[in-house]
């Protein structure tokens, strides 16, 4: 679930517009020489920022699975999530969690390098789901880490961007969103977005997602109980914010 918004509205998209320009204009292809070893390969993709386009035609399969993969928090790593991301008052031990780095296909047809902080108990199912994705070429506009946006889940979402670990509340709760311990994802926000009722009015978020509200209409990057998405996530154990009765999160889904 979402957190709660601190900014007005006009505020946070004349934010957005300035904030989201480096993950909004488009992105040079790099090529990565498949003739290297497994190991080799996945060290020359090491080097390349995620949401970076990647030349893989010329890889071997071995290659490309060896691109599907976790490491520990790394100190480099850790300093770039503290203080946003990781609040300085965060509960989950930096041990619990991992660092995913995966591909998929982007709105644009080509393969994107993505990444994720998830909990340790679900990496590795983390890492298979992606991989599934990617093979059924499944469309994933971006995929890095929230805290390229301060952590700020708004921007986050109004930017069609996929993101997982957040310590946070759940929207109007003391209790921490499944977001907190790495074991929630959402998967293209602004076309599957969250909505609830508030005061009697219905509330979407992000709020430029409200053109995808209506669910009984066709478009592309909708998640329903036919899209690869959920069956991928649903067969490995996860849930979907989609089934939920009292609201609905298209884009959300969790594991206990």
């Amino acid at each position: 679930m979402r957190a709660i918004k601190i900014t007005g509205k006009a505020a946070l998209f004349l934010f957005a517009l300035c904030f989201l320009g480096a993950f909004s204009r488009p992105v040079s292809t790099a090529n990565i020489a498949s003739a290297a070893s497994v190991n080799d390969y996945r060290k020359q993709f090491q080097k390349e920022r995620a949401f970076t386009a990647v030349d893989v035609s010329g890889a071997s399969k071995k290659q490309v699975r060896k691109l599907f993969y976790k490491t520990q928090i790394s100190n480099k790593l850790f300093e770039r999530i503290y203080g946003k991301s990781y609040k300085k008052n965060c509960t989950v031990p930096k041990s619990e969690l991992r660092y995913v780095r995966v591909l998929h296909y982007g709105f644009d047809q080509q393969v994107h390098i993505g990444e994720l902080i998830t909990n340790k108990s679900v990496a590795d199912e983390i890492r298979q789901i992606f991989y599934e994705l990617y093979q059924k070429k499944y469309e994933i506009e971006k995929m890095v880490l929230v805290d390229e946006y301060d952590a700020d889940d708004d921007l986050s979402m109004a930017d069609n961007n996929t993101s997982c670990f957040n310590f946070r509340k759940v929207t109007g709760t003391a209790h921490l969103s499944k977001h907190s311990y790495g074991l929630a994802i959402d998967v293209n926000p602004r076309y599957n977005p969250y909505v609830y009722k508030k005061n009697g009015k219905t509330v979407c978020e992000p709020e430029n997602g409200k053109r995808f509200l209506n669910r009984k209409k066709d478009f592309a990057h909708k998640i329903t109980k036919k899209d690869a998405c959920y069956r991928i996530f649903t067969r490995h154990g996860f849930s979907w914010g989609g089934d939920w009765k009292s609201l609905k999160d298209y884009q959300h889904f969790q594991k206990k």
